[in-house]
């Protein structure tokens, strides 16, 4: 909408560590570039990839799907004050991709009626199609080394011998965003049984 200048949001350490700007730690992520092909390739792959993540293998799990934006989005920011990367945010599209590719292995893939591949070798298609565009293919390198790392230490690394679950969500995260389980051990009381207390059932009086 050209509301603000994409200068007010992209990636500078030296603005954010100096001048305090923190703003665009977030905002560099939200900016794919003025409306056309690239912009809306974007979208269409960051709503999909990011709508299947959440309702298949993060399913009843809202806290650490949030905790997965979080990690990937901290990885990033640290990779990005050594490469010269002014906008993560299709970095961290092919992240998801990479992430939801590897945990469905099986699924056949069909890239515009050109390719048909399995899923985990879509991030290479996709860096590949950005290569033709003439795109620089270090903002997809980065999104595919942060969504191994990713999936490396939360579905690689905890079946491996003498592994473990380096990667735990936070308990705030949880209160935040999971719905706390019913305790089956509770016991409701009277007022909270449906219908209330039960009328008429109590001891007859002399008895």
């Amino acid at each position: 909408l050209e509301l603000i200048t994409p200068f007010q949001l992209y990636f500078n350490p030296e603005l954010i560590f100096k001048h305090f700007q923190v703003w665009r730690l977030i905002t560099n992520y939200l900016f794919f570039g003025p409306v056309g092909f690239n912009f809306l390739f974007n979208m269409i792959f960051l709503y999909r990839y990011c709508r299947m993540l959440e309702e298949g293998s993060f399913r009843g799990r809202t806290a650490d799907f949030v905790f997965m934006f979080l990690f990937g989005g901290l990885l990033m920011t640290l990779f990005g004050l050594f490469v010269n990367l002014v906008f993560l945010g299709q970095a961290f599209t092919i992240m998801l991709v990479y992430v939801w590719s590897r945990r469905n292995p099986y699924v056949r893939m069909n890239f515009f009626g050109l390719l048909i591949f399995q899923a985990p070798f879509l991030p290479w298609v996709l860096m590949g199609f950005s290569l033709l565009l003439g795109n620089s293919i270090i903002v997809d390198l980065l999104g595919i080394a942060v969504g191994h790392i990713y999936f490396f230490l939360e579905d690689v690394f905890p079946n491996q011998p003498g592994g473990g679950r380096l990667l735990r969500t936070p308990s705030v995260l949880k209160a935040i965003f999971d719905t706390p389980e019913d305790d089956p051990n509770y016991n409701p009381l009277p007022e909270e049984r449906p219908g209330g207390f039960a009328w008429g059932e109590g001891q007859r009086l002399g008895g």
